[in-house]
């Protein structure tokens, strides 16, 4: 009983962090910011993507030897408590953002630094997994917790929309709609639902006990240790080729969020509450294929999950492209949902289990470097074919590509650790 307190507190730490994600980095913030906040939407929409991109290279550079370091020391919690309260401090202060181009910089900034805090605070919890799951468990643990993300990425978002942005009366008539508070109140809402629901795992998953390590020696041999993996790469040769295969595929997904509701509007006609309404609806399939796939994973393994995965997001993917109507649209995109969940969550247990003993925080590290590494590729290629053609439609077949090339690239991984 006392594990399974463990591992569900852990899952709900994605429930918690998704509402960032999913409030404040694509349906509410970033549009308050382009449209409200910048000069124009335009120098908004290359302004918040300058700093999205900082903040990634940022990331690239820290999070394999914050991995490194942690990992000498032994305990992750006290890494995560750290950048879990820099991203609800950051996010909070998100509030005093007003609608005025004169507030540019201090968002910009605060952006930054939160998305900063997010992504390593996501390799300090990923790296929890591998000792946490019991045998035979990985993927179902992954799973969950990535299904719990979307459903409370999701109730975040309702939340959102409809007690504050969208509401005759925000919270009850408590906040107003002057200088738009209604909307940044969204900031305070999810830096409130990611400090509730992360506690739990703060206060009732284990962590792995301190190597009694200084941290100043932690420092000096964390970095020593990095040199030596990257010198030595070719004994984790198998794990690179998995670095490699999964960037390209989980680069291929993000690109499908960033653009996804722009060919919803651009090729369909949809709407703006129609796009919502699309987003929730694939909200719902994606955390339902999570929970589904969960037990596959664990049954056929990751490798295989992840292959059967992008298989089917190809499937649904190239008639998609083809499609007509707004009701071919929503099946197809609806059913593609399903299969975007658990290609995550696989690549998750996937990484947890290459990872060799005592190096995960490492490797989980090294598994966000990787992913930023290309995560140019997706939004440039997808680009490229859009102006060259001069079809939405080519852009996302671009995104079809990136899922084939890491489904061939996946076969040469072998499900096994490198030491």
């Amino acid at each position: 009983m006392k594990k399974r307190g463990a591992i569900l507190s852990w899952c709900f730490y994605d429930w918690a962090m998704s509402a960032y994600n999913t409030v404040i980095g694509t349906f509410i913030f970033s549009v308050y910011f382009t449209r409200a906040v910048a000069e124009s939407e335009v120098a908004g929409t290359a302004q918040w993507g300058r700093a999205v991109a900082v903040s990634g290279l940022a990331v690239a550079v820290l999070s394999p030897v914050l991995g490194a370091i942690a990992d000498r020391g032994g305990r992750r919690k006290p890494w995560l408590a750290l950048f879990t309260a820099l991203t609800v401090a950051g996010t909070a202060l998100l509030w005093f953002v007003r609608p005025d181009p004169a507030y540019v910089l201090p968002c910009l900034v605060l952006i930054a630094l939160t998305n900063v805090a997010f992504e390593l605070a996501n390799v300090f919890y990923n790296a929890m997994l591998p000792a946490l799951a019991p045998p035979g468990f990985t993927g179902r643990v992954s799973g969950w917790g990535w299904g719990l993300g979307y459903i409370g990425g999701l109730g975040c978002l309702v939340l959102s929309l409809f007690g504050l942005v969208q509401a005759e009366n925000p919270l009850f008539g408590l906040i107003g709609t002057e200088d738009q508070a209604n909307v940044r109140a969204t900031a305070l809402l999810v830096a409130a639902w990611y400090a509730v629901f992360a506690l739990p795992l703060f206060l009732l998953t284990p962590d792995r006990p301190s190597t009694g390590v200084p941290l100043g020696t932690a420092v000096r041999e964390g970095l020593r240790e990095l040199a030596d993996t990257l010198r030595h790469i070719r004994r984790y040769a198998n794990i690179v080729r998995w670095l490699v295969a999964s960037a390209l595929y989980r680069d291929g997904l993000n690109t499908l969020f960033a653009f996804g509701g722009i060919y919803a509007a651009g090729t369909f006609g949809m709407a703006f509450d129609q796009i919502v309404m699309f987003a929730i609806a694939l909200n719902v399939t994606s955390a339902a294929g999570a929970f589904g796939f969960a037990w596959i994973d664990d049954w056929i393994g990751p490798k295989r999950t992840i292959a059967w995965c992008l298989a089917g997001l190809i499937g649904f993917g190239v008639p998609l492209l083809f499609a007509e109507s707004q009701t071919a649209f929503w099946v197809l995109a609806l059913g593609l949902g399903i299969f975007v969940g658990p290609a995550q969550a696989a690549g998750r247990s996937m990484m947890a289990r290459l990872s060799p003993p005592g190096m995960e925080t490492e490797m989980f590290g090294l598994y966000a470097l990787s992913g930023r590494a290309v995560s140019f590729a997706g939004p440039l290629l997808l680009a490229w074919a859009t102006e060259s053609f001069q079809s939405q439609r080519a852009g996302m077949a671009t995104i079809v590509l990136l899922l084939a090339l890491g489904l061939v690239l996946l076969f040469a991984v072998r499900e096994e650790r490198s030491v």
